[in-house]
């Protein structure tokens, strides 16, 4: 069994050709929220993760064994519901009222431009549906927001290249 403890996310600091040669494990939200789990990667290995508590794996994230062992972390689908608006009488402002109503209700939910994702709840899904949009059982990869007062967020922070000035004028593009 290969000992894990270290992760890297998104393979940080790793060059992309290093990164395709690991191998692969294929974990679901509710394994990749755990800090320890067991899992076995695509080559048939047994992995033993050990993280430091409230460690969050994303899909994409590089785990490394204690030999030296890169493992890739690939989302697995699975059960959720999509949520998107109606096309028929709704807009995509919708979302962002279903957005709104299930961050009050402290619900894991994925948000995309076009769509939110939560995990299955045939209550959430009546509320939905009754706020007019549209609710489909898929099975796809999930990947909720971290939360506002998560550490180590997974490139969501202010890295991208602009800064944030607090005066008029001050917001710049580089």
């Amino acid at each position: 069994m290969l000992q894990i403890s270290k992760l890297l996310q998104q393979g940080a600091g790793l060059a992309s050709v290093i990164i395709n040669r690991a191998t692969t494990v294929e974990l679901s939200w509710d394994v990749r929220q755990k800090s320890r789990f067991s899992a076995v990667d695509a080559q048939g290995t047994a992995l033993g993760v050990f993280l430091p508590r409230g460690t969050v794996v994303r899909g994409g994230d590089i785990l490394v064994a204690a030999d030296g062992t890169l493992i890739r972390v690939i989302a697995a689908p699975q059960a959720v519901l999509k949520i998107t608006h109606c096309t028929a009488h709704g807009t995509p402002y919708d979302l962002i009222r279903a957005a709104y109503h299930l961050g009050n209700r402290h619900v894991p939910i994925e948000l995309k431009p076009d769509h939110l994702k939560i995990e299955p709840d045939h209550v959430l899904a009546d509320m939905l549906r009754a706020m007019h949009l549209t609710v489909t059982s898929v099975d796809e990869a999930f990947e909720p927001e971290a939360g506002a007062y998560a550490s180590g967020g997974h490139g969501h922070g202010h890295q991208h290249g602009h800064g944030h000035g607090h005066g008029h004028g001050e917001h710049t593009h580089t």
